[in-house]
């Protein structure tokens, strides 16, 4: 006999577990379906974000940075580092333990907050009196309101699929064993940075290859041309507008052929390749069809703006619905929907998003472009300050890249805030903050910052949009 919810979440990433969570604070008795698994076979909540995203990438992050400065800049701080060595599987073991954490931490808060949970794939099996019902590996459950929660996957070449072991997806890239002597990538999006951030640090010689012929084509150009210097200065190499043809592999590894932006043709031996071309939606196994649920021409659920889909009572949200692929803006949605179900009045505001590239420098952004506001005709003030002038920064020994404000030519309003530096994530918080409450340059300008604080050098910007720095 199928059990009943009043909410069923298929997907346990960071938008499903959210939505589930909140729907249960809410007093809806809810159940998430998530088919994640641990070495062992058993569950690990988090979706991509947790397993194979998000959460490992920053722990080698951490630990390749930690590496690259006791080889290269603790002499700086007179600190003497002797016989320095890396021990892979360690590194690799203390990713995993991060992982199986952030696991965990979301089983206790399953049943701190009363959602039932269901290990296996969730799919749809047919309408049903008063809601749908949906397939829980061999269990059956009926939902008065279903939420989809199923992720993305990552997108490989036509006609080069992954292998996982020397043609990699972000998955692979997080368990390389050891130091390749050669890594190649194809794209230089967010996961192409990171990675190739984190094992240039710990060795290898990196090339990335980059169909587009500008960099970082959504970011701040000024921001962009500053992060670009600062890895070309690492040694990251960076070819843009390639044309990548027939990729082989062998016993050595893999020979890419490709056609540089001056039309030449070129080949690439390297010992592995990570591909990270983009995320396509996952509907793998949610059987749309059986009850009419509408996809678009990407495989993505159609949902209107509150994620509502073209049925009754089923919404959808995160990486397999319209909008960027964020974990936080998922998690965003997941709370909205929720909330809506309740009858209350869920909101995300798309324009307050902010984005965040974890490689050092850490480049994160929120609202619009310089090169978007000149598109769209917007009349707006720039203020720029770079770290070098910032006290904290200097102290770090990181005073690479700047702060930028965009404010509106006539309100004062700011459009956008936009990073490259150290911390730059932590930073752009304040930042979202004043553009949710509409906050003016001169409201920045005129709050008072900590010193010495890399925090200083936002208030700085905001001070430079009316061109009156008091530190540069």
């Amino acid at each position: 006999m199928a059990k009943n919810f009043d909410v069923i979440v298929i997907g346990g990433g960071p938008g499903g577990y959210i939505a589930a969570i909140r729907a249960a604070q809410l007093g809806f008795n809810t159940a998430c379906i998530d088919e994640w698994k641990n070495a062992k076979g058993g569950p690990a909540l988090g979706g991509t974000c947790t397993n194979v995203g998000c959460i490992p990438s920053k722990a080698l992050l951490q630990s390749s940075e930690h590496f690259e400065h006791a080889g290269k800049h603790f002499a700086e701080h007179g600190i003497e580092v002797k016989g320095l060595a890396l021990d892979a599987a360690k590194m690799l073991a203390r990713k995993d333990t991060v992982v199986k954490q952030n696991n965990d931490g979301i089983v206790f808060l399953f049943k701190k907050n009363k959602v039932t949970f269901f290990h296996g794939r969730g799919s749809f099996a047919k309408a049903a009196d008063g809601g749908y019902e949906v397939k829980a590996g061999e269990e059956s459950l009926v939902g008065k309101n279903i939420i989809v929660a199923t992720g993305s996957n990552a997108r490989a070449l036509p006609g080069t699929p992954f292998d996982e072991e020397n043609i990699l997806s972000n998955d692979g890239a997080l368990r390389i064993q050891g130091v390749p002597k050669k890594l190649g990538l194809i794209g230089s999006g967010v996961i192409g940075l990171e990675m190739g951030s984190v094992w240039r640090r710990l060795g290898s010689d990196v090339t990335i290859l980059e169909g587009l012929p500008t960099f970082l084509g959504a970011v701040d150009e000024q921001i962009a041309r500053e992060a670009k210097k600062a890895f070309d200065k690492q040694g990251l190499k960076i070819e843009l507008g390639v044309k990548v043809g027939e990729i082989k592999t062998g016993k050595k590894g893999v020979s890419i052929a490709y056609t540089n932006a001056r039309g030449e043709a070129q080949a690439l031996d390297v010992d592995k390749l990570i591909v990270s071309i983009g995320r396509v939606p996952n509907t793998i196994g949610l059987n749309p069809e059986a009850v009419g649920l509408k996809l678009d021409e990407r495989g993505a659920v159609v949902v209107d703006e509150e994620c509502r889909t073209n049925l009754p009572g089923v919404w959808a949200i995160g990486d397999v619905v319209r909008g960027p692929m964020l974990a936080h803006k998922a998690e965003e949605e997941g709370v909205a929907v929720a909330e809506r179900i309740a009858g209350q009045h869920g909101h995300v505001n798309f324009n307050t998003i902010p984005w965040v590239i974890y490689t050092s420098p850490e480049i994160a952004w929120v609202g619009q472009t310089e090169q978007q506001l000149k598109a769209a005709g917007v009349k707006y003030k720039a203020g720029t300050f770079p770290f070098m002038a910032n006290g904290r920064a200097r102290a770090l020994g990181d005073t690479t890249g700047m702060v930028k404000m965009l404010a509106d030519a006539a309100t004062d309003e700011i459009l956008g805030v936009h990073i490259v530096g150290p911390m730059a994530s932590e930073l752009i918080a304040e930042c979202v903050v004043a553009m949710a409450f509409r906050a003016s340059s001169e409201d920045l300008a005129r709050i008072c910052h900590a010193h010495p604080s890399l925090s200083e050098a936002t208030k700085e910007a905001a001070l430079a949009v009316d061109k009156r720095t008091l530190n540069f």
